[in-house]
């Protein structure tokens, strides 16, 4: 990052740009994860990684 200018458009991208979440995590599986840890309270991520690949192991820790 060299400017201002730059630094905020990153940071605009970076807000409004798509999450890529179901291609992130098929790449972590197809690297070789078979255990993802959602760190804080509940199971958002846990069950949204389930969805997409019910061999895996999910974890929660608080």
């Amino acid at each position: 990052v060299i400017d201002r200018d730059e630094i905020k458009q990153n940071l605009i991208d970076q807000l409004t740009g798509a999450v890529k979440w179901t291609q992130c995590v098929q790449s972590m599986i197809a690297d070789g994860a078979n255990k993802f840890i959602e760190a804080g309270p509940g199971k958002v991520l846990q069950g949204l990684i389930l969805k997409i690949d019910k061999s895996v192991q999910t974890e929660g820790v608080s």
